[in-house]
């Protein structure tokens, strides 16, 4: 079942110490003041900080469904069509960006637990 934006704001609260931040046009996800997520309710996206391979994979492998967003440094940020992803894919999207944001401290208590 495509996701909607309740299952990536249900997702990403379900991981430690994250806070939200509302522009008025988009709302930043983040953890320990670093961003890892951008929520677009009015394009029904979110952007998610990923590795640059899997940027790149992810968009060769569904531009249907991922964009590339931008690179900065050893990341590259993915924008994510919520309606074309199933919410166990954008619960792994989603960890993935939170833990390469997040303090070893939070990773290492968290482990391989992804959000449900």
């Amino acid at each position: 079942m495509p996701c909607e934006i309740t299952d990536f704001v249900e997702l990403a609260e379900q991981l430690p110490e994250v806070g939200q931040r509302d522009s008025g046009k988009w709302v930043r996800f983040g953890v320990a003041d670093q961003a890892f997520g951008y929520l677009w309710p009015a394009t029904n996206t979110v952007g998610l900080k990923q590795t640059i391979a899997e940027q790149l994979m992810l968009v060769a492998e569904r531009p249907e469904a991922f964009e590339i967003q931008y690179t900065s440094g050893a990341f590259g940020w993915v924008v994510v069509h919520l309606d074309r992803v199933e919410r166990d894919e954008l619960a792994e999207l989603t960890f993935e960006a939170w833990r390469l944001s997040a303090p070893e401290r939070l990773v290492t208590a968290r482990a391989d637990e992804l959000p449900t």
